[in-house]
């Protein structure tokens, strides 16, 4: 189970990839492969992605309201 603070940071990393700074959350979330780094080629530092199981659970996450 995702805390509020995960599930938030992969809503950012879906959203706004470039924007999600350095966050506690993301080992995380790359432990449960729900997000992966990826090198930006413009900025040469690792860029988070979502990854497809990322994908599914805010899926999940959208038919519950």
């Amino acid at each position: 189970m995702l805390s509020p603070h995960e599930l938030a940071t992969l809503m950012l990393v879906r959203d706004a990839p470039d924007q999600i700074g350095d966050r506690a959350e993301l080992s995380t979330l790359l432990e449960r492969h729900l997000i992966a780094l990826d090198e930006a080629e413009d900025i040469g530092l690792p860029r988070p992605r979502i990854t497809p199981n990322g994908h599914s659970i805010l899926e999940a996450c959208s038919r519950l309201r």
